[in-house]
């Protein structure tokens, strides 16, 4: 009997220790994966940003759709991408055109970020959750040695106080490394939107320039529709 009690602590105990380094291992994946997906979708310096835009515009400008659309064909980076959507868009008009590319862009980058950031609030939360259990339930372990021994030796009373005290401790050294980490990633998260929106806005400039330089693909008829073909730009690695 005492060595199925003492089986069943143990399991509970080391469940406990699973469940915590499962929450870090998980956390830690979609920081990992944010991480690489802000860095793919914005330029590394503005000054490369305004170098790839110096190019479309002087191709929109004119007119040449095709031309830009070929030089942003494969570039996984959020202008390019978004730039060959609003281009492969354009007999919709420039306000619609703009608007599907600004839909695209929050359903299939933003919102996979946050949909990934709400994932790792969960274990930030989650964490000191679980070690608070263990902390309770190292306690409970050492007031049941309390009550059922006439003398307790320090050594059992010990093993439950530590299991209470390490998950504790455990539960915070996964949380507080997230939050910072976190912090850190809204900020790139930032930054990458600030650089993206003074992009757009020097694209948007040309790009209506450039619809009135160059007919409609299709003719002029506005019923043509969404095209879709585009959307593989956006697909996530």
């Amino acid at each position: 009997m005492l060595l199925a009690e003492y089986s069943v602590y143990q399991m509970i105990s080391d469940s406990t220790y699973a469940v915590l380094a499962a929450l870090a291992l998980w956390g830690l994946y979609q920081i990992t994966i944010i991480w690489n997906r802000v860095g793919q979708k914005r330029f590394k310096s503005e000054d490369a940003q305004d170098a790839f835009l110096d190019d479309v515009e002087e191709m929109l400008v004119v007119g040449d759709f095709d031309g830009a659309a070929e030089y942003c064909e494969g570039d996984a980076r959020g202008i390019p991408q978004m730039v060959n959507l609003a281009i492969a868009n354009r007999e919709l008009g420039y306000k619609r055109a703009r608007q599907v590319m600004l839909d695209r862009f929050q359903r299939d980058v933003l919102s996979d970020i946050e949909y990934r950031l709400s994932w790792v609030g969960t274990m930030i939360k989650t964490a000191p959750m679980v070690g608070l259990f263990g902390t309770v339930f190292g306690m409970m372990g050492a007031f049941k040695t309390l009550a059922t021994a006439e003398s307790v030796e320090p050594s059992l009373l010990a093993g439950d106080i530590q299991v209470a005290l390490v998950t504790t401790a455990c539960g915070l050294a996964i949380a507080i490394p997230l939050m910072l980490l976190v912090a850190n990633i809204n900020i790139k998260i930032s930054k990458m939107e600030d650089l993206i929106g003074a992009g757009l806005t020097r694209f948007f400039e040309a790009y209506k320039t450039g619809l009135t330089k160059s007919p409609s693909p299709g003719g002029s008829s506005m019923s043509a529709g969404l095209k879709t073909e585009p959307a593989a730009v956006y697909r996530q690695s």
